[in-house]
């Protein structure tokens, strides 16, 4: 995963995230993130291509992390649910 992460954030031109995410709350959603930087060892900023705003993720609630080529995404992207 921090591989996956660490990719996109050295090449931001040409990658995003995407991956399904659990809040704090246990709701799940399917996004598409540009992460921007560590921040410790378990979470991240990024910037959530769905909200439009910087986030943090926690790395324990991210699953099924894949890279995306970034030319493929158009803003806003919608959030999709995740029935994971």
């Amino acid at each position: 995963m921090n591989r996956i992460l660490r990719r996109a954030m050295q090449d931001s031109d040409r990658f995003v995230i995407e991956m399904d995410y659990a809040d704090a709350k246990g709701n799940r959603t399917h996004r598409l993130v540009s992460p921007i930087r560590f921040m410790g060892s378990y979470r991240f900023l990024g910037l959530c291509l769905s909200r439009e705003q910087p986030r943090q993720f926690q790395l324990s609630r991210c699953k099924n992390l894949r890279l995306v080529p970034a030319e493929t995404v158009l803003m806003p992207v919608p959030m999709g649910t995740w029935e994971g």
